[in-house]
């Protein structure tokens, strides 16, 4: 079982997203955006950082790079599929979640601890926690104000696609929690399915105490626990 952290120009984050990994007991290996092929991989990581540094809009380019392709294969199959941050815009561009990430409210920079409230286990990033948990963890990013039509919002909610949203300490939700103006307080997100999974905050910079929050981990161990059940589904569908 090997997890695929794709690397775009501009990537930053993929070597947090590969230690935070094999913390896990999981295997990482990083994948260049001109890869085509991914599937020998049980899991994919989009990681944070500034793809083709963001020109045009947050993962406007990278939506074109060669893997994703691969990656849209991937999610159609139902392998996992995690974006963070610059991950989760990316798969908004490439049309695997709805909706678009936009300048945050205040068209400040956030780089801080946030809280986020658990709202739905029916992910591949949410499957550990249970509903209303509330977690620790740093957001860094300057476009993670998420925003889609009346109509996409109406169906996110009412198919409980929304995974986590913007909180404080005691888990409640209001526009004085919400640091970026994220429609709906909305931090996560999930496909349908809930195999295709995308997070503003970065779950991987909270994997130890040293760092100040081991919150990310638990979310991560969900998704580490869905790579798993995808190899195991491939080997049997191979033999």
């Amino acid at each position: 079982m090997t997890i695929a952290v794709v690397v775009f120009p501009g990537t930053n984050c993929e070597h947090d997203a590969v230690h935070a990994l094999q913390l896990l007991g999981a295997d990482a290996a990083l994948v260049w955006h001109r890869e085509t092929d991914l599937a020998d991989y049980s899991g994919i990581v989009l990681p944070g950082g500034f793809a083709h540094g963001d020109y045009l809009r947050t993962g406007a380019i990278a939506r074109f790079s060669p893997v994703m392709a691969a990656v849209t294969q991937a999610a159609t199959d139902g392998k996992p599929v995690l974006g963070v941050c610059n991950g989760f815009q990316i798969l908004c561009e490439a049309g695997l979640l709805p909706g678009a990430l936009i300048a945050n409210r205040d068209l400040a920079f956030i780089c801080k601890p946030i809280h986020v409230r658990v709202e739905s286990t029916e992910s591949i990033l949410t499957s550990a926690v249970e509903v209303r948990d509330v977690l620790r963890i740093p957001l860094n990013s300057y476009e993670g104000n998420y925003i889609a039509p009346a109509d996409d919002l109406a169906a996110i909610e009412a198919n409980g696609q929304v995974t986590l949203r913007y909180c404080d300490e005691n888990g409640e939700v209001s526009d004085r929690t919400n640091p970026n103006g994220s429609t709906n307080n909305i931090a996560g997100l999930a496909n349908a399915r809930g195999n295709v999974a995308a997070v503003m905050p970065h779950p991987e910079r909270a994997t130890e105490l040293i760092l100040g929050s081991e919150d990310g981990r638990r979310l991560l161990e969900g998704f580490v626990a869905a790579t798993r059940t995808s190899s195991q589904t491939n080997r049997v569908a191979a033999s």
